[in-house]
């Protein structure tokens, strides 16, 4: 995977979180880490997109460019006035930004917020205007290309363990050696079984006729969310594994 600094995609997305990321990386800021290997995902699924991975290529490109804007509509909340942001990310920026935390701990406090709130958002608005009418086949492929982006994950992870957490964090190349690869047990177990559960709760809210009950669930959700984060920032690791 190629640095930050030359994106393998030409989407606009990609320039976007670039320019973010050199800007971050020039000034200190460990925000880059979460939005680094973001942005390697999202080149990787673009170059998926335009390989016909998927079986249905233009769903799945609309689905990554809604998510891409969630995350840049919380972080244009959270520099605006951060009260106002969501509260995973709210601490996932405030951590990176204030806090000296280990590199995976920043990377795993946006991917906790992007993926376990951001994604059960984008999943709902795009499925729910067809959702009701929907066959169950289209349901399930709709399913299908969604979890066909964990396997584009799972190949990204490497990457990202070589490229962005192992030159901060030495140790992790130590665990490898002794315990086998690190980011296999740790950031691909919680990215899949997070992706799972996000679909779980969207369909869930996908066929939720009260908007009182609605409100209430994204309240539970939020709370879900933000004791994982808080998890990950105390290295409670346990309680992590199972929150997860």
């Amino acid at each position: 995977m190629e640095s930050a600094e030359k994106p393998l995609h030409r989407d606009p997305v990609v320039h976007e979180m670039d320019t973010f990321v050199c800007r971050w990386e020039e000034a200190g800021d460990h925000r880059a880490t979460f939005l680094r290997c973001y942005m390697m995902m999202t080149v990787n699924t673009l170059t998926a997109i335009d390989s016909s991975e998927f079986r249905d290529p233009p769903w799945v490109d609309r689905l990554l460019h809604r998510f891409a804007e969630y995350y840049f509509e919380a972080l244009d909340a959270y520099e605006d006035t951060a009260a106002v942001s969501p509260r995973a990310w709210q601490l996932a920026h405030d951590t990176a930004r204030y806090q000296n935390v280990w590199a995976l701990q920043n990377l795993l406090l946006g991917v906790n917020a992007h993926i376990n709130y951001d994604l059960v958002l984008t999943l709902e608005e795009l499925l729910r205007e067809q959702w009701p009418s929907m066959s169950d086949a289209k349901r399930a492929q709709r399913h299908e290309d969604y979890l066909h982006v964990n396997a584009i994950i799972a190949r990204t992870i490497d990457a990202v363990q070589d490229d962005i957490l192992s030159p901060d964090m030495p140790l992790m190349g130590v665990l490898d050696t002794l315990m086998g690869r690190m980011d296999e047990f740790l950031i691909s177990r919680f990215i899949m079984r997070w992706r799972d559960n996000v679909w779980r709760q969207a369909v869930v809210l996908l066929e939720t006729e009260s908007a009182e009950e609605r409100d209430s669930m994204l309240r539970l959700l939020e709370e879900h969310v933000m004791t994982i984060a808080q998890a990950i920032a105390a290295r409670r690791w346990r309680q992590l594994l199972a929150e997860s």
